[in-house]
């Protein structure tokens, strides 16, 4: 196995680094954020890193990228075993438990993976089943056999209605089909010794990997959660986890926030909150990494979207996450970032070396608005679009900022995956809010139960009831 980032010249090569230029004075003018603005919060930015050091023994998250030696060891090995035996691995998750797995996946391997031949692959395609609509399962299950498909069922508690209903459909059919062992096709991922899914894991004799205590969904891709669809598909989970340490490394050891990336980006984020910039936007210039956004999204919603703070006040915090691509949303979205209102702030991901060149082709010399694209190549011209929707968006005087990327690989990612964490987890002592809970999301599922019967509701059902009847005359 190729252990290049144990070569310290090459990680520092690869080093991710946030360039926010734009979203300072400086450059925009009186529309970017002052010196002195970030000056006043000077007493703000120390309190929260005295407490992100203090808290560290409580943000288990911290430690995935140190402390899963034997786990890592054994995910390899059941990678290996899976990769010979099926074509297919199928992930049953929501939130967390699949958008970390799909992001990394689409950055670290093949754009069209599940395309390609078994044997380009060398390895079985993924599915993540991230949702209920009952048309997705069905579909699923026109392009499987499931005798030849692993699954791996994802959830901390085993009371998440959405993956506990994949989980009885997958199961029901997999003892119709393999008799009263299933333990050789299902492998659960969750709590140690807590929650349903445990019970179940045992009752049904799977092979179980668990989540860590302190870790989140959200905060949950660099443990098994995330790692054995990663292996499965032969990504370099160590290397992954080597970037999250180097990243970590840097910001841990940088109290200076002018100097740590992770904390100037929380930093400015909450600066631009006071401004009244409600909206974050994720804009990759790579579509390996278009579902970071998606995953970015959730990390920066449901962390920061919070009516109280830790004092009981209401403040309703939080920034709205957007995802976007470049190039492709320069042609519907950008003009809203260029000429819309001063409500929004951009993040750029940018990728310096592309893992390969194409040309373009030369033609059509008579005609010039054409012809000038030849002997460039698309690596060089989506550089120049980078570039120039920067220039644009800076211009008209919207906050911007880049995190530059030396290319896209495991060792890149785990530290992109980590500065984003630990951006939040920052964000969240800026704010004075708990970025660790989810009570808006949990009222949500409360009120499902209520509506589809589970004991112990009552309350909530009656309360449900208690609804106004919709008006007629406002449904047209």
């Amino acid at each position: 196995m190729n252990e290049r980032y144990l070569d310290e010249s090459w990680r520092q090569s690869m080093r991710v680094k946030l360039d926010f230029n734009n979203m300072m004075s400086d450059q925009l003018g009186n529309r970017g954020i002052y010196k002195r603005e970030l000056e006043s919060m000077q007493s703000l930015m120390d309190a929260a890193v005295v407490s992100m050091r203090a808290k560290r023994p409580i943000m288990r998250w911290r430690e995935l990228p140190y402390n899963q030696d034997e786990i890592v060891k054994s995910i390899i090995a059941d990678a290996a075993s899976i990769r010979e035996q099926f074509d297919d691995f199928v992930v049953l998750g929501i939130g967390g438990s699949a958008l970390g797995p799909t992001a990394v996946q689409q950055a670290l391997n093949h754009l069209h993976y599940n395309d390609l031949s078994h044997e380009k692959r060398n390895g079985p395609r993924l599915f993540v089943e991230d949702n209920i609509d009952p048309e997705r399962m069905a579909a699923l299950l026109d392009v499987i056999d499931i005798e030849k498909t692993c699954f791996n069922v994802i959830s901390k508690s085993g009371g998440t209605s959405e993956t506990m209903s994949q989980l009885l459909i997958i199961s029901s059919l997999l003892h119709e089909k393999l008799g009263t062992d299933i333990s050789t096709h299902l492998i659960a991922t969750t709590d140690e010794s807590k929650g349903n899914l445990i019970k179940i894991a045992k009752a049904e004799n799977l092979k179980t990997y668990f989540i860590p205590e302190g870790v989140g969904g959200r905060f949950s891709e660099l443990c098994p959660v995330g790692l054995l669809a990663a292996a499965v598909c032969g990504i370099d989970i160590r290397e992954l986890l080597a970037g999250a340490a180097f990243m970590d490394a840097i910001c841990d050891s940088q109290r200076d926030v002018w100097k740590n990336p992770a904390y100037m980006l929380a930093t400015l984020q909450v600066a631009s909150m006071k401004r009244g910039c409600n909206i974050s936007v994720m804009m990759p210039y790579a579509d390996s990494l278009r579902y970071m956004a998606d995953w970015y999204a959730q990390l920066w919603a449901e962390s920061l979207g919070k009516k109280t703070d830790w004092d009981g006040n209401v403040v309703n915090a939080g920034q709205t996450p957007v995802k976007s691509l470049g190039v492709t949303d320069q042609h519907s979205q950008v003009q809203l970032y260029t000429e819309g209102p001063f409500d929004k702030v951009l993040t750029f991901l940018a990728v310096d070396k592309y893992r390969c060149e194409t040309m373009i082709s030369d033609g059509y010399f008579d005609v010039p608005d054409v012809s000038f694209l030849c002997g460039h190549t698309q690596n060089e011209l989506i550089a120049a679009e980078l570039r120039a929707t920067e220039y644009a968006v800076s211009k008209s005087g919207h906050l911007n900022h880049i995190i530059m990327m030396p290319e896209v690989n495991a060792f890149t990612v785990g530290q992109l995956l980590f500065l984003f964490e630990m951006a939040t987890a920052f964000a969240g002592e800026l704010l004075n809010i708990n970025a660790f809970d989810q009570p808006g999301v949990e009222e949500g599922k409360k009120a499902t139960y209520a509506l589809l019967g589970k004991q112990g509701y009552d309350e909530k059902r009656a309360e449900l009831a208690a609804i106004p009847e919709k008006n007629e005359k406002f449904i047209i």
